[in-house]
């Protein structure tokens, strides 16, 4: 079940949206519009092999975090990099 970033064409308003096969048409929740337009965004997996040698009892601690450096006015997660 895919998480969407999405950019009201008429409020400018920006949100995300868990969306499932079953789920109706998107909507803005501030004013309702349906003039959505997806924004490209990053997606995250964990795997064991991602990250080498990783043991069983590796909790989300001891994984790697993003720099959140980039300043992007996009906000975290949207680097360009």
């Amino acid at each position: 079940m895919p998480i969407f970033e999405y950019k009201c064409g008429s409020c400018s308003n920006e949100f995300e949206k868990l969306v499932r096969a079953s789920s109706p048409a998107a909507e803005c929740p501030s004013c309702q519009g349906t003039d959505l337009h997806k924004k490209l965004s990053t997606f995250s997996a964990v795997s064991k092999s991602a990250f080498g040698a990783v043991s069983s009892s590796a909790t989300l601690d001891t994984l790697p975090a993003g720099c959140g450096t980039c300043g992007s006015p996009d906000g975290p997660g949207s680097c360009q990099f």
